[in-house]
């Protein structure tokens, strides 16, 4: 499947933010990539700022245009607030999750262990990175992969936590407990700029 493959820290240097985890780029040249970077002048429209945050979104959840388009449109069709759905439909993505549980140091790691087969929901096993967990779910290393050195050091070093979810360091499981409140979720991400963005 299709994905990103370019310079990730051209990106952070864009949104001025280490959407991939801590960047010494960003503190060398706190300015966005390009010749005309340092000396950009000029004042950003509503629409270039509601597209760069959306970019943003995208980027760090690992989506394409058409993926992260779909979400969009079943969150609008969803009961409730459309932005807070759409955060809700990421962060439940499996891959998503892998990562979250400290399983993968980052969300491409976590993509990759889902689509080799190292994981399973409720004991089968998927390979399917935008499968959507739903609450109650139990997500895992299959048992032939719970030697992993990838996995078990990641373990070791992570000791992150999110509300929502509960890991089993020994056991190599986690359970997603419930869809988690937009004020539980860590990504610096104003989703009203996107929905606005999409109404247009």
């Amino acid at each position: 499947m299709a994905r990103y493959r370019g310079p990730k820290q051209k990106l952070a240097r864009r949104f001025r933010e280490p959407i991939f985890g801590p960047s010494k780029s960003l503190e060398r040249k706190p300015y966005p990539p390009g010749q005309h970077g340092p000396s950009r002048r000029g004042k950003e429209s509503e629409y270039s700022i509601q597209l760069k945050e959306k970019q943003k979104a995208k980027h760090i959840y690992g989506l394409l245009e058409r993926q992260f388009r779909n979400l969009f449109e079943k969150a609008h069709r969803r009961k409730g607030v459309t932005g807070e759905n759409l955060l809700q439909f990421l962060e439940a993505r499996l891959d998503n999750v892998v990562f979250r549980l400290g399983f993968g140091r980052t969300r491409r790691q976590a993509r990759q262990l889902v689509t080799h087969c190292h994981v399973t929901v409720n004991d089968h096993p998927v390979n399917i990175p935008s499968y959507q967990v739903r609450p109650g779910d139990v997500i895992a290393i299959r048992p032939k992969s719970r030697q992993l050195t990838v996995v078990l050091d990641n373990l070791s070093r992570n000791r992150r936590t999110v509300a929502w979810m509960e890991v089993d360091r020994n056991l190599l499981t986690g359970k997603y407990l419930e869809n988690p409140r937009r004020e539980d979720i860590p990504e610096n991400i104003k989703e009203q700029l996107i929905v606005e963005l999409y109404s247009k």
